[in-house]
């Protein structure tokens, strides 16, 4: 599957599923701009070795996706976007009577309006080169619930719904816009955390992953950035043409229960 000629612009792109995304992408033959709300040089360091590593045009341009106008500006200063994978997200968890009011406001900024601000400024330039694909990294939690995680999943749910949206207004167009629903995924900040819970619960690596993580996966496997990446590809690809206004999960069947 080739991506050759295309540029993605993937929000977010520094560490995690983002950077897994780019490196999918990259590896499929796309020019890849990776962003984050830093300007390290280790920033810069990462894009070149991914252009290295894959044989092409790799930049990092820096970003706050909290602020509606860096989000377009990101936009502008890539001067093309054939695939945009609106990635970026964080995360807070408390009861919706104590959640602070400015970890909402941040939360629905950065996983939902940073969409809305990125979809809008690139519109303009996928259909002027008369193609383009927008990829949503949503959630099982835009599909689903659970406690004490209000804005992420008001965010997530509205990510999913403004998809369906999008795709709607570029349904006669060489253009589709799809959400990715990820259930638990193995980012390095996961991994992490694995040996704090070991000793939390007196529970071996396997224990912990099975009966504490993935207590909602049912696979009791964690997705992996590459698959994500892989599912991303496939979004992107002729074979997903008519494949828009849709989420696929993946989930190891979590939003199945």
């Amino acid at each position: 599957m080739s991506l050759n000629g295309k540029t993605a612009v993937i929000t977010g792109s520094n560490s995690g599923i983002g950077l897994g995304v780019a490196r999918e992408l990259a590896r499929a033959g796309a020019d890849v701009v990776l962003n984050s709300f830093t300007d390290r040089d280790e920033d810069h360091a990462l894009a070149a070795e991914i252009g290295k590593e894959f044989g092409v045009t790799a930049r990092y341009i820096k970003a706050d996706m909290s602020k509606g106008d860096e989000c377009r500006q990101l936009i502008a200063d890539a001067g093309k976007c054939d695939i945009l994978v609106n990635n970026a997200g964080i995360q807070h968890v408390a009861p919706i009577d104590q959640f602070p009011v400015e970890k909402w406001d941040a939360i629905i900024a950065i996983n939902m309006n940073s969409a809305f601000h990125t979809t809008a400024a690139a519109l303009p330039l996928m259909r002027e080169a008369g193609w383009g694909r927008i990829v949503n990294i949503a959630s099982a939690h835009g599909l689903t619930a659970s406690p004490f995680k209000a804005a992420y999943i008001a965010a997530k749910h509205g990510v999913v719904g403004m998809s369906k949206t999008v795709a709607l207004e570029t349904a006669q167009e060489p253009i589709t816009c799809n959400a990715i629903c990820p259930g638990y995924v193995l980012t390095p900040l996961v991994e992490a955390q694995i040996p704090d819970t070991m000793k939390e619960y007196n529970m071996s690596r396997e224990d912990v992953v099975k009966n504490v993580m993935l207590t909602r996966q049912p696979s009791k496997e964690f997705a992996t950035v590459e698959q994500l990446g892989g599912t991303t590809v496939f979004l992107c690809s002729d074979a997903a043409a008519q494949i828009t206004g849709t989420t696929i999960s993946v989930d190891g069947g979590w939003t199945a229960l």
